[in-house]
């Protein structure tokens, strides 16, 4: 027989590890925020407090705070070009939630520098000091995977995950309200293969075709025989994974 502390115990850690589930399941649908990375552009120098630059920088924040909620925002000329960029299921209050979390952390860790990139998981906030609209970053570009390999059967792996990222590009820009973004699923074998492409907001379809067909050349060793990984940059992005990370994540390629 269990005393009645007992019996409240085990009913604490039965509702403890619900909760820990609960918490998990929403932690493997990117419902956090989870930082990247980020880089400060050295070579483009610093601003003063009160310069011109520093006054343009300030109105142009106002104006993503404000268009954030719509999940991007964008301002170029010929001495400031800055790019607000939410993942695709990312707008509204969340856009505007990673909007203000990038801003602080660019303003602590690259203070004064006039070019400066940061990565969160649901969005990107870019400044460059010079015009760079629709131009393709080759230069700022990294890769995460996951530490597991793929077991078996690594070739058919890497025909898959090729297939599904290329029809998913094609997803994102084709039709005559293309997106740049897109998700969706491709089978391998007992599995489900999870993907996901994105290009920045500036770019045209053609751009965000060859970007990412860039980064699939550059970064296959990092994405190869992996059993997860996503490749990051300034002018696009693609990730797969074998778990669902984006809540509606249905299309079936």
């Amino acid at each position: 027989m269990y005393s009645s502390s007992s019996v409240s115990r085990i009913i604490l850690i039965y509702v403890s590890a619900i909760q820990l589930l609960l918490i998990n399941g929403k932690l493997s649908l990117n419902v956090t925020n989870e930082y990247l990375n980020h880089t400060c552009l050295v070579s483009q120098g610093k601003y003063k407090l009160g310069s011109e630059y520093d006054k343009l920088f300030k109105n142009i924040m106002k104006m993503f705070y404000k268009n954030s909620i719509r999940g991007y925002d964008l301002f170029g000329d010929s001495t400031f070009t800055a790019i607000l960029q939410c993942r695709g299921d990312s707008y509204g209050p969340k856009c505007r939630d990673c909007f203000v979390t990038a801003l602080a952390a660019l303003r602590r860790r690259c203070p004064w520098y006039k070019g400066k990139i940061i990565w969160y998981d649901q969005c990107l906030l870019s400044m460059d000091s010079k015009y760079s609209v629709g131009q393709i970053d080759y230069d700022n570009n990294f890769c995460m995977s996951n530490a597991k390999k793929v077991v078996e059967d690594g070739v058919a792996f890497i025909q898959v995950w090729n297939i599904l990222i290329g029809d998913l590009t094609k997803l994102a820009t084709t039709g005559d309200n293309y997106t740049l973004y897109s998700v969706g699923e491709k089978r391998y074998k007992g599995d489900m293969i999870y993907g996901m492409v994105q290009c920045a907001v500036d770019l045209s379809r053609k751009a965000c075709q060859e970007c990412v067909l860039y980064n699939r050349f550059h970064f296959q060793v990092c994405v190869n025989d992996i059993r997860g990984a996503r490749v990051v940059g300034r002018s696009c992005t693609f990730r797969l994974e074998f778990y669902p990370f984006i809540a509606k994540q249905v299309r079936n390629i």
